[in-house]
């Protein structure tokens, strides 16, 4: 089954507006705020608190709890993807087409997070598929080391 992903530059706010109406939600101010948000820092991997702290300096209304329950949402309707660096902070991304699928490269120093658009991982994961007779829906690869400003 896996993600359906698509590819963000193509997606417009109707399109995420017809997501949520297919599972039964209506695009709230909140949500299109929140949605707005991610779609504008989308190479950022924000925290929740990175979109609050966005968020409040023109929306002082929209409070932590919205932010989070929002996610919650865009995670259960596969509009974004929750990626953990090992930092202690979820932080999200957009969830993209199949084409699209990267890894990540960070920075132990600084905390940097760089997107590996490079996937050298489809025939492996069909070599593993093959002998262990397993369905594989997704795969997540990070490699931790130092970025130039830091190495």
């Amino acid at each position: 089954m896996g993600y359906e992903r698509v590819n963000v530059m193509k997606m417009n706010i109707e399109d995420y507006k017809e997501i949520l109406k297919k599972e039964g939600y209506k695009l709230t101010y909140q949500r299109k705020i929140i949605l707005n948000t991610i779609i504008e820092h989308h190479s950022e991997h924000l925290s929740c608190d990175d979109i609050f702290n966005i968020v409040r300096k023109k929306h002082l209304e929209i409070g932590i709890a919205t932010i989070y329950r929002t996610l919650q949402l865009f995670e259960e309707l596969k509009i974004v993807h929750r990626v953990n660096f090992d930092d202690g902070f979820s932080r999200y991304e957009l969830i993209r087409g199949t084409e699209d699928h990267h890894h990540h490269l960070v920075c132990l120093e600084c905390g940097k997070v760089i997107e590996v658009k490079l996937d050298l991982l489809e025939a492996l994961e069909k070599e593993i598929e093959k002998e262990e007779d397993f369905d594989i829906v997704d795969h997540n690869v990070q490699f931790y080391g130092y970025c130039n400003d830091c190495g």
